[in-house]
């Protein structure tokens, strides 16, 4: 592949385009960009500075990327014996924590649709639509977990 020069430039642009689609998905722009320099970067851990400079953005900036994307389990804080500052990487398993995450916003969508045909009964026009909301979201709801621990069963079993 090349130098490490060019291989560290093409990681980055890499890293550019993805940050560009999920942007373009509705991320911040900013949270996109720092989750995926984690995501390409040949470092295990990067700290806030490590961050700044390779953006080109400011620590206020990363701060408040780093506290979105903490909470929804793609990035973490990591151990860095004798450093006093934060360093953080890309975490095991973001993939399938971020979609299990999703199983709340299901359970939320079934639960409103529960609500709505509690009220309007489930043989009115609006308690038929509902239920066929119900329906979806609770299989998805289903379909969601056991995909994900499918998985993580073939993802570990293949590194074993």
């Amino acid at each position: 592949m090349g130098d490490t020069g060019d291989t560290d430039a093409q990681l980055r642009e890499q890293a550019e385009r993805l940050a560009l689609t999920l942007s373009q998905a509705g991320m911040q722009k900013t949270t996109a960009r720092v989750m995926t320099a984690l995501l390409f970067s040949r470092l295990e851990t990067m700290t806030a500075g490590d961050l700044c400079d390779a953006l080109q953005i400011s620590s206020g900036a990363v701060s408040g990327a780093v506290n979105q994307l903490i909470p929804t389990g793609m990035i973490e804080r990591a151990p860095a014996p004798g450093s006093r500052r934060d360093h953080y990487r890309f975490r095991e398993h973001a993939w399938a924590t971020l979609m299990g995450n999703q199983n709340t916003l299901l359970a939320s969508m079934w639960d409103a649709a529960a609500g709505g045909i509690k009220i309007a009964g489930k043989e009115t026009v609006v308690g038929r639509r509902l239920d066929e909301m119900q329906d979806f979201y609770g299989f998805m709801q289903r379909e969601m977990a056991a995909l994900i621990d499918r998985w993580r069963d073939q993802y570990d079993s293949q590194r074993e």
